[in-house]
C-alpha cells in the first residue's frame, strides 16, 4: 500500500508528523501544489488509513505524572479469549500509555505513568490480579533518551 503514495503525498505525511497544526493553505505551500488539490490529498491520506487521526502531544510530568514504568506481564495461558480478557482489562486502566503483546517469555509489555509510587503499586496490586496473570516484573524508568512520536519517512 505504501507504493500508492507519490512524493506529494509523502511530503504532505512529514509535514503534517512535524507540525499537525497547521493551515491547509500553509500546508500546500510546504508540499509546493494549490491549497484545494492539498486538501482532497489529505482527506484521501485519511480515508485510506495512512492518517489515523490528530491529537496534542502533553507533557506526562507537568500534568503531574511523575513516575514512569514499564510492567512485564506473563500470562498462564495464550488463548485467545484469555488474550482478549487481559487486553479488555488493560484498555480501561487509565495509568496504562500503551500495551504490546509479545513473541518469547513475556506476554505483553505495559508503558505506565502515575503521579507517584505509591499509585503505581496499587495499580501493581490490581494487575496481578487481573484475568489470567501469572507474573508482573516492573522496571522504573530513570530518564527518556528518545522520544519519537513520528514514523521515519524517506531520507531521514
Amino acid at each position: 500500500m505504501a507504493a500508492r503514495l507519490d512524493a506529494i503525498d509523502r511530503k504532505i505525511l512529514k509535514e503534517l508528523q512535524d507540525d499537525g497544526r497547521m493551515t491547509n493553505v500553509e500546508l500546500a505551500q510546504r508540499v509546493g501544489i494549490s491549497a484545494p488539490p492539498c486538501l482532497r490529498r489529505v482527506r484521501a491520506l485519511e480515508e485510506a488509513g495512512y492518517i489515523k487521526g490528530y491529537r496534542a502531544l502533553l507533557d506526562e510530568k507537568k500534568l503531574g505524572y511523575e513516575v514512569t514504568v514499564f510492567a512485564m506481564v506473563h500470562l498462564t495461558s495464550q488463548a485467545e479469549p484469555d488474550l482478549k480478557a487481559f487486553e479488555s482489562f488493560v484498555r480501561k486502566a487509565p495509568l496504562v500509555r500503551e500495551c504490546w503483546m509479545l513473541s518469547g517469555e513475556i506476554d505483553f509489555i505495559l508503558k505506565c505513568v502515575a503521579p507517584d509510587l505509591k499509585t503505581f503499586q496499587a495499580f501493581v496490586n490490581e494487575l496481578t490480579g487481573a484475568p489470567n496473570v501469572r507474573n508482573v516484573k516492573t522496571s522504573l524508568t530513570l530518564r527518556n533518551a528518545k522520544d519519537a512520536a513520528t514514523v521515519p519517512m524517506e531520507g531521514e
